[in-house]
């Protein structure tokens, strides 16, 4: 047996690995998928994790498959039966293998290069078994936001029944994997031989499974009194920011699973809905943040929110498993966005600065004013105004999910290291981040006679930030493009 090896081609990994089980539970097309399976969990034993015949509730992973274009029955799905069937106190993640040919694959990523340049949609063209009447909206959506891969990535997950799906590509043997997620990345393992192929793919799921959630939000001190909420500017301003930021197509049309396919069990498995980007801003009255809320409890789009739509986020709990918040009288007071830990946690090691009465109140406050956060890409800047913060290695060749641990100490740890956010001279006013397969995360400063947001979407107006539907989907760089712009290199 050959040794065991920290990471292909010497691949910086994340120091936070831990060992997870992992159990095969074989569907449609386990046959044809039986070598890939067979190596892929001795590839998991040789890095020391357990593989374990049936799961139970030390399982961390269900392995299970599905056909290329057949639809799988919701009852019978992992996702939705591994706990009936298993007597399993939780649901384990499930990823399902999916086999595809290279030229099935180009083929109908060419059928939805063609069918997305009709506007509006022609619903008939969108005809794939086993989805909704109205999927055709979702896989349009999506399609206009990502290209045609996402729109694949959404018929695949929708007919195999999973949010997580390893599109394995290939003939007799596997070209390529891809890892799909609910966000839409669509990141790929490749290798010139199958043993640094399956390490990869082994990889990138421990990466996925070694980090928690840190959604466990807890609601703290008193009520802000509706006098109080109804003086403050941040509220309108909020308001405003995403009405601004919508119509420069920022946010896209949330994702409705109930659009995409008819699965009455869906909100046992996974939210019905989940929304397209979150923001923030400090509001100096109440020493907090103002953020939207979390679109998993109820639909939220952000470029036309309402006061309902926001919570205000006071600090981290301990332990970093989620946010703390105080309600607000008469407000629905819905969970913060997903990201509130990531938001609060960017100001943990960047300086506070005094504030003049002009924005509201005087004292101090941390140096970032607004912070946006969404599923976009950024393809050029202006290096004279805008700073770029690399991710840590490791974030690039293996990336983390939303709303976790690993990604918010990853933002923060990026935002660190900002020179232009440490230092009140640096005429930089705006400063940006992008997590491969997810999305940016751009930060402003306080500047005078200008409202929260404002600099990022004049900027963005003045082609100093130049917001993409793309999103790179792993090892990035900027270079020296033409009009002194710094250019998205994949």
């Amino acid at each position: 047996m050959r040794a065991p090896i920290v990471g292909p081609a010497i691949k910086p990994i994340h120091p936070w690995l831990r060992k997870i089980g992992v159990s095969f539970i074989p569907g449609p097309g386990a046959d044809e998928l039986a070598d890939v399976v067979k190596r892929l969990l001795a590839e998991f034993e040789l890095h020391g994790h357990w593989v374990q015949p049936l799961p139970d509730d030390q399982t961390d992973v269900i392995l299970t498959t599905a056909r290329w274009g057949e639809t799988v029955n919701w009852r019978e799905a992992a996702l939705f039966s591994a706990r009936r069937r298993f007597q399993l106190n939780r649901t384990p993640t499930v990823y399902t293998l999916v086999k595809i040919t290279r030229a099935q694959m180009q083929t109908t990523l060419d059928t939805f290069a063609q069918i997305l340049t009709q506007e509006p949609p022609d619903p008939a063209a969108y005809d794939f078994p086993g989805l909704s009447p109205t999927a055709y909206r979702v896989l349009f959506e999506q399609g206009k936001r990502g290209g045609p891969m996402l729109s694949l990535e959404r018929l695949i997950q929708a007919q195999a029944k999973s949010i997580r799906v390893l599109l394995v590509v290939g003939e007799a043997e596997p070209e390529a994997v891809y890892h799909l997620d609910l966000v839409g990345a669509f990141p790929k393992s490749e290798a010139s031989d199958r043993e640094s192929l399956y390490a990869d793919v082994v990889l990138r799921i421990v990466t996925t499974l070694s980090t928690r959630e840190v959604t466990q939000h807890l609601a703290v001190g008193e009520a802000v009194p509706q006098a109080v909420w109804k003086g403050l500017t941040t509220p309108s301003a909020m308001k405003r920011a995403g009405g601004e930021l919508g119509q420069r197509n920022f946010f896209t049309e949330m994702v409705t699973i109930s659009n995409l396919v008819s699965v009455p069990a869906v909100t046992a498995g996974v939210a019905n809905q989940y929304s397209e980007g979150c923001f923030s801003t400090w509001d100096p009255v109440l020493g907090a943040l103002i953020a939207t809320v979390t679109g998993s409890a109820r639909p939220v789009y952000k470029g036309g929110i309402t006061e309902d739509d926001l919570a205000v986020i006071v600090g981290v709990r301990e332990g970093g498993i989620g946010a703390l918040v105080r309600h607000v009288e008469g407000k629905r007071n819905d969970p913060p966005s997903t990201e509130a830990v990531e938001m609060m946690l960017m100001d943990a090691h960047l300086p506070r600065v005094p504030l003049d009465a002009g924005f509201g109140a005087t004292g101090q406050a941390p140096v970032v004013r607004s912070k946006l956060h969404g599923h976009r890409g950024i393809s050029a800047y202006a290096p004279n105004r805008v700073e770029y913060l690399p991710l840590d290695p490791p974030y690039y060749h293996y990336p983390v999910s939303c709303a976790t641990e690993a990604q918010a100490h990853g933002i923060e740890t990026a935002f660190a290291r900002s020179e232009a956010l440490q230092n009140p001279d640096d005429p930089r006013q705006v400063a940006f981040t992008v997590l491969p397969g997810h999305g940016v995360v751009i930060a402003e400063k306080w500047t005078a006679n200008k409202a929260p947001f404002q600099l990022m979407w004049e900027y963005m107006d003045a082609g100093w930030l130049q917001v993409s539907s793309r999103i790179p989907q792993g090892a990035m760089s900027y270079e020296s493009g033409s009009n002194e712009l710094m250019i998205l290199k994949e």
